[in-house]
Parts: structure tokens; C-alpha cells; sequence
């Protein structure tokens, strides 16, 4: 049997030969080899280019060109842009009650897109850390930075001419995708469960030639949202701009912590040290130099640059507004030719829809200051930068409608003593629009890459913002991106002086140290002319950086201040708010009106007489800080001198701890509320007393004593005297009237606070084991030496209140002491 099996099988594998060369060679005369045929039948399971975008498509071409048939929204990419590194800005552009407001990012990373096979994939690039890739370690680096995909999409057809790629994208913008957003905080803390897709939709996809913009409303269910609880869910508005990174990202500049810039960080592990290292890079515009005006540069000549700086104003900004913030704009000019650079940034105007009607302020190559008609009193700077090399892409400024009340407010309470042109509601306009120049400057600072400078203004002695020829040379701050407001020392008399800061003496130095090409010189080698720059100023206290803190431990270095001296300051400051007090019905009269003008300014004077309070305390535990490198003289921390340290606890004592009597006007107080003035004054009492006894704070003066003993201003002696000020009917016998009996009962609780709470927040500056220090101690110490004190002074007091107040506090401090 089997030997007749045998031509059976080869019989049928010469079939099988037959059959297949019949085919190859049916294949070969038809001009198509089975290879090919399998990729024919590959290419025709895709849908042909005009049965996926059809007559009926609306297409916006740009970087993608965006095809919308019906509600199907698709991205036409070429084919040269895969690989290309885009950076994607997600903001919430219109948020949900009670989750604060639009415009504030919640995300930013590097996308590329890939394709591959049927698939095209959306990936996440990392720059964090980096090695060149003509080192070894670059591989290292590569295989510890894999690439994740963000999203994944199917082909759906190629470009009429096959170089694009078609794919359908309405499952980016409506799945769940984090990246694009609400952040993992509002999640958390709202509960977020999931997205649900049937409440969310794609507002607008936009293409441009450089961006991408994507507006999309969203839904997500939580458990704890934080407006309208019945619906259980949160909607908001996301934004997302896709924007086309450069083929040559620019040369980078090196930050130094002495000069302030915002600044992005890298981890080199292709440098050559012995630790894996971050490096850090300034946000900057490209600036520079056209090589035939290089010769003109280096000879010290005044040169445009290759591409200037350009904002446009929004078109719907009022036209009266429009030179003011131009001004605003262009008031940097001077710092840029510090830098070498002439006209280096203009302001324009948009164009109207008949100029130009493709113009908008969402393509990125415009950037703009947007006009929002929102009641949010504020403005701000954001900008967008390539984290490759810092260089800034595009920024736009929001300019909120009501900016103009904060601004209104802040110059009446900080001016109006002695300037008749801050004595009212309403402003002039030529007054008004000197403020929105100066917010306009301010704002335009930060885009070019400057952050808050708030160690700036304590470089002046207090009296010199009293002097006319001061404050005309040198404004009221060295640098305008401090919160130096306006002139609050300057007191009748002072005629003619500045209210004011400009682009100061330190704005010039920091665009010309960040933004000055040095030519010939790249990256690191430009650190010994950048260093010699900073040391040729060590120093001047007009070229100091002090960063923005959210914790105070340097008070040279806050917010709102004037002047080198926070008590002598904040007296002058005092004097003009009694000044106003006395003034203020006059000043917001008028017929027909109700007293809620009134009522807003008394609360205005109330505030900035915090903010002195704030100013003043802070220096109590205070540590000064002078960021330094190995080749400068001294150190970098010194705690504040002890007799400083008292006159500010000596001025709390004589201007808030003792009733600050000047403040509770009945003629004002009638016509504005029915209560609420012993509570206001308590609070404003609380939240000083508090900010002394802090944790970080005690710690700070605890650790001052132990290095540098009788120089520094003790924690007993500083309890000693805030005890003293607070208590001193106690010595007396006099009436404890009701004011003071509230701050008495507030100084209780707050040790009581201290004895039985530990350090809260991730904010705090210093931390503090409250359980193992000193803290605790004092304060029990000073509870046991208050009960003496109480105990004596109950029977000396011919007031019932008082005597009754004193009983209560005695059981508070028995029930502290001792809670069993």
C-alpha cells in the first residue's frame, strides 16, 4: 500500500507546483506580484478620499487641514509633519461655578505625531532629561524616556495626491483624555469619576499655519463638585493649542537664581560631573542680531532685530484705552536698547474684519492683548515657550474689563491724602489711563520672561519717595515688576512727586543680562561674560532679585511694600489713611446714590492698613536672603537685626494691638452696615497676632538664639513682650474695654493652638517639629505665667465686664492646662 502511496503524493505535489508557478505566472502577466497584491488589498481597505470627506465637508486648511462633515470633525496631516514636535497648551477656558476662572493652564506637553501601518499615534515627548546624541549614554537615556501614546487613531484615507493622512479625531476631545483635561487636583478634590460623553461636545476645531486650537465642552460626573450639587457633575470649556515647535530650536541661555527670569529645567546626563545634574534655561523671545549689522553690534551701535517683538491690541478693546496700553508696550524699548537692540518691540493695532478678515488673536503668530469683558479684577501674562530652548512662541495678555476698579481702588487708598486727582469714584481718563499704562508694562514684563521682583523697592530710603527729584529720576521701585504700587509715603506737602514706578534701573540690566547677544559665544560659554555682567553690580541693592514668596521668611522681599523701612513706611502710611477716614463721604458723594461706593473704599483703607500690619510683622523671626556665589564676599542668610525685630513689635503694640480707634468712624459705619465692626477690627487684630505666633516663625527665632545668641531677638523675649502689650491693663487696673477683650481672648486660643496642633500646609518655608521643639514649651510656660497674672488682677478691677472677662479666662487657661 504504501508503495502506491508514494506517486499518489508526488502526483499531488506536482499539482500544488503547477498550480502555484500558474499563479506567479498569472500574477507576473497581469504586472502584479503576490507581494504587491497583499499591499493592494491593504491599501483597499481604506475608504476612498471623497467617501470620507465629502461634498458635503467644511475644511479650514493650516498646519492640519480640518475637514467637519456633519458632526464628524477630521484632521488631514502631512505627511511631512510626522515625527515634528508640536507643544500642546490645555487651559480651561470657561469653568464651572466656584472653580475659579478661565484662562489658567492646566496642562502643557510635547506631542508627536506617528504613523504607522493603519494607525496613526499621538505620543508624549519628554524633555526632562537629555543626553546629545553623539554620546554613549544617549541610548541609556532613550530607553529610561519611552515615548507613551496619548491616544491612538485609525487611518481612515490618504490625501488626494498620498502625502496626508486622514483621521478621524472626535474621540480625542470627547473620551476621557487627562492630558486635555481638568488636572488631577480639581479630581481629586471634586471626586471625579469618569467623563460622560453624552453631555460633551467639540465647540470649534480651528487650523493656522503654525497652531491648531481646539475649543470642547466636557462633562465629568463627581462625587463633590464644587456648584450646583444636584446635577452631580462638573461642565467646562477646555481649550487645547497644538503648536508647531521650530526644526532648529533656539540657542539657550543659562539662568542664575540672582537675576530673576522664568526658567525651565533639564537633567544633562551628557555632562560631564559626577551626578546626574539639571540644567536650567531662560523663557525668551529670539532675538537677534542680522549678520549684516553684526559689525555695527560689536562697535556698540544700536541695531534692529531679524524679528521684532509685535503685540497687536484686541479689536474689541476701547479705543480710548488702545494708546495707553501701547504706551505700555512700547515703554520696554528703552530696556531693549540696554540690551543693543532698537525698536526691538512694537505695539499695533488689530486689523479690522474688512482689513484682514483671517486675522485672529488664536493664531500663534500674533501675539495679543485681549480685552475680556469679565468682572475679574485683574490682568495677566502668560506665554508660551519651547521647552527644547526656553524660546518664548507667542503670548497674549488677558486684560480683564475690570481691572480698572482694582486700579481705582488701589490709587485712591494709596494716594488720595495727598493727590486731589484719586479723591473720587471715577477717574479721569487721562488718569485712569496712566494706571492701565503702568498695569500694561507690568504685564508685558512678565511675557518677556520676567517674574515679580519683589525684593526691588526696599532699595530706597523711605524719605527719598518724599522727594520730587527722586521719584523723577528713579520712579518708586527700581524695577516695575515688583508690587510697588503707589507713593502711600508721600505726605502733604511733598509736592510734585512721583506716584509711580517705570521701567526701572534694574528692568534694563535684566533685559540687557538675559537678552544681549554675545556673539561668537554659545550656551556655557557665555557664562563668564554673563557672571562678570552680575558681579560688576554686586551689591547695589538697585540690582537685587528678591523672588516672589508664598510664606514670608524675607521681608525685604514682599509684596505691596515701599522703602527700606517697613515701620517708618507703614507710619507714613497710617498718617494718610487717617487722613482719608475723616474724607471719605465727601469723597464718594453723589446725589441719587447709595452708600455702596462708600462702603467698598472704607473696606479698601482697612485693607491696606493690613497689608502695613503684614509688612511690619514680618520682620519679627525675619531672615534676610542675598542669593550669592563662591566668588562674592559674604553669606547668603542674616537674620534680622534684634533691635529691628522690636520696633516692629513695638509698632504692633502701638498701632493695631492698641485699638486702632481712628478706624471706627460711626458717620461711616451708620450709612454702611448694622453691624459688623467689632468683628472686622477683631479679625484684623487675629490675623496679625497670628502671623506672629507661627510655627515657622518661632522656629526661624529658636534656631536665630542658638547660633547667634544675645545678638538675636529671643522667642521668651518676644513672648514677654507681645504678653505685655496685649495684657497691660492687667498691670493697671483699668477698664478692659470690648475691643480688647476680644484680642485677649484670641491671644488664649492661639496658644492653645500652639500647645495642641501641628504644622499644617506644604507652604511653609520652615518646617517645624512641633511636638520635639521649644514651641510647646513657652507657650506653656507663658499660659502659666498668664493665670498668675489673671488671677491677681481679678480682684483689682472696679469694672463687672472686665472682671467677668478676666474669670473667663482664667477657666480657658485652666481648661488648656489642664483638660481633665
Amino acid at each position: 500500500m504504501k508503495l502506491k502511496l508514494y506517486p499518489i503524493a508526488a502526483f499531488a505535489f506536482a499539482m500544488l507546483t503547477v498550480v502555484s508557478c500558474a499563479s506567479t505566472k498569472q500574477n507576473k502577466k497581469n504586472g502584479t506580484a503576490a507581494t504587491s497584491e497583499e499591499k493592494k488589498d491593504k491599501k483597499d481597505d481604506l475608504k476612498p478620499y471623497d467617501k470620507v470627506i465629502t461634498k458635503a465637508a467644511v475644511s479650514d486648511s493650516g498646519l492640519f487641514t480640518i475637514h467637519k462633515v456633519d458632526e464628524d470633525y477630521f484632521y488631514e496631516i502631512p505627511d511631512s509633519l510626522f515625527t515634528r514636535e508640536m507643544l500642546m497648551v490645555s487651559r480651561i477656558a470657561k469653568t464651572a461655578s466656584g472653580l475659579g476662572f478661565g484662562g489658567g493652564k492646566a496642562n502643557t506637553q510635547v506631542l508627536r505625531w506617528e504613523k504607522r501601518d493603519k494607525k496613526v499615534l499621538l505620543r508624549v515627548v519628554s524633555h526632562q532629561i537629555f543626553a546629545a546624541d553623539s554620546l554613549p549614554i544617549h541610548e541609556a537615556v532613550s530607553n529610561s524616556n519611552f515615548e507613551p501614546v496619548l491616544f491612538s487613531f485609525d487611518v481612515k484615507t490618504v490625501g488626494k495626491d498620498s502625502t496626508s493622512t486622514i483621521i478621524q479625531v472626535n474621540d480625542l476631545y470627547t473620551d476621557d483624555v487627562q492630558a486635555m483635561g481638568i488636572p488631577s487636583y480639581y479630581r481629586e478634590e471634586y471626586k471625579v469619576r469618569n467623563v460622560d460623553k453624552g453631555r460633551g461636545y467639540i465647540e470649534s476645531l480651528k487650523s493656522y499655519p503654525l497652531n491648531i486650537e481646539a475649543r470642547h465642552v466636557k462633562t465629568y460626573n463627581a462625587g463633590n463638585p464644587p456648584s450646583n450639587e444636584s446635577v452631580g457633575s462638573i461642565t467646562v470649556e477646555m481649550s487645547n493649542s497644538m503648536v508647531l515647535l521650530p526644526k532648529k530650536p533656539m540657542e539657550r541661555r543659562y539662568f542664575d537664581k540672582r537675576v530673576g527670569w522664568f526658567a525651565r529645567g533639564q537633567v544633562d546626563y551628557g555632562l560631564d560631573a559626577q551626578e546626574s545634574k539639571t540644567v536650567r534655561y531662560l523663557d525668551r523671545w529670539r532675538l537677534e542680531v542680522k549678520p549684516e549689522d553684526e559689525a555695527k553690534f560689536k562697535a556698540g551701535e544700536l541695531v534692529e532685530p531679524k524679528k521684532q517683538i509685535v503685540y497687536y491690541i484686541d479689536r474689541a478693546t476701547p479705543k480710548k484705552w488702545v494708546p495707553f496700553i501701547k504706551q505700555g508696550i512700547e515703554d520696554w524699548q528703552v530696556a531693549f536698547e540696554a540690551a543693543g537692540f532698537k525698536n526691538a518691540i512694537i505695539a499695533k493695532e488689530a486689523p479690522s474684519v474688512a482689513e484682514d478678515p483671517e486675522w485672529s488673536p488664536e493664531d500663534v503668530r500674533f501675539s495679543t492683548v485681549r480685552y475680556l469683558a469679565s468682572p475679574i479684577p485683574n490682568a495677566n501674562g502668560p506665554h508660551v515657550s519651547d521647552p527644547r530652548s526656553g524660546e518664548i512662541l507667542e503670548s497674549d495678555i488677558n486684560w480683564y474689563h475690570n481691572v480698572m476698579t482694582l486700579l481705582r481702588n488701589w490709587y485712591f487708598v494709596q494716594t488720595a491724602a495727598i493727590n486731589p486727582e484719586a479723591r473720587g469714584v471715577a477717574f479721569k481718563d487721562e488718569i485712569m489711563g496712566r494706571l492701565i499704562r503702568f498695569v500694561s508694562s507690568h504685564e508685558v514684563g512678565h511675557t518677556l520672561g520676567l517674574p515679580h521682583n519683589m525684593g526691588s523697592s526696599v532699595a530706597y530710603p523711605v524719605d527719598s519717595l518724599r522727594s520730587k527729584s527722586f521719584t523723577d529720576k528713579y520712579g518708586t521701585a527700581p524695577s516695575i515688576m515688583d508690587y510697588a504700587r503707589f507713593n502711600y509715603i508721600a505726605q502733604p506737602g511733598d509736592e510734585g512727586v512721583s506716584m509711580m514706578p517705570n521701567i526701572g534701573i534694574y528692568d534694563n540690566y535684566a533685559i540687557n543680562w538675559g537678552y544681549r547677544p554675545i556673539l561668537d559665544k554659545k550656551g556655557m560659554e557665555e557664562k563668564p561674560i554673563l557672571d562678570a555682567w552680575i558681579l560688576e553690580h554686586a551689591g547695589d541693592p538697585m540690582y537685587r532679585f528678591g523672588a516672589q514668596q508664598w510664606s514670608i521668611v524675607d521681608p525685604s522681599s514682599q509684596t505691596e511694600d515701599l522703602g527700606d523701612d517697613a515701620v517708618k513706611a507703614s507710619n507714613y502710611g497710617i498718617e494718610n489713611l487717617k487722613r482719608i477716614v475723616p474724607n471719605l463721604i465727601k469723597w464718594t458723594a453723589e446725589d441719587g446714590k447709595n452708600y455702596d461706593d462708600l462702603e467698598t473704599l472704607y473696606g479698601q483703607v482697612l485693607a491696606q492698613f493690613n497689608r502695613y500690619m503684614g509688612h511690619v510683622s514680618n520682620n519679627i523671626g525675619g531672615v534676610y536672603e542675598y542669593n550669592k556665589t563662591y566668588d562674592q564676599e559674604g553669606v547668603v542668610y542674616i537674620p534680622v537685626p534684634k533691635e529691628r525685630q522690636e520696633g516692629s513689635m513695638a509698632f504692633l503694640q502701638d498701632q493695631l494691638f492698641t485699638t486702632p480707634e481712628w478706624m471706627v468712624d460711626t458717620e461711616i459705619l451708620n450709612r454702611i452696615e448694622s453691624d459688623g465692626n467689632l468683628e472686622r477690627v477683631r479679625s484684623v487684630q487675629e490675623r496679625t497676632l497670628n502671623n506672629v505666633l507661627d510655627f515657622g516663625r518661632m522656629g526661624r527665632m529658636i534656631e536665630n538664639e542658638t547660633l547667634n545668641g544675645k545678638s538675636a531677638y529671643t522667642l521668651t523675649e518676644m513672648m514677654n513682650d507681645l504678653r505685655s502689650g496685649i495684657f497691660s491693663e492687667l498691670r493697671s487696673g483699668k477698664k478692659i474695654d470690648t475691643y480688647r477683650r476680644n484680642l485677649q481672648r484670641a491671644y488664649v486660643e492661639r496658644l492653645e493652638y500652639l500647645l495642641t496642633k501641628e504644622q499644617e500646609g506644604r507652604s511653609n518655608a520652615t518646617r517645624v517639629h512641633v511636638s520635639q521643639s521649644d514651641i510647646r514649651a513657652v507657650s506653656r510656660a507663658e499660659l502659666n505665667t498668664l493665670r498668675r497674672l489673671v488671677t491677681r488682677a481679678i480682684s483689682r478691677t472696679g469694672d463687672s465686664l472686665s472682671r467677668y472677662h478676666l474669670q473667663d479666662l482664667k477657666e480657658r487657661i485652666d481648661l488648656i492646662l489642664d483638660p481633665r
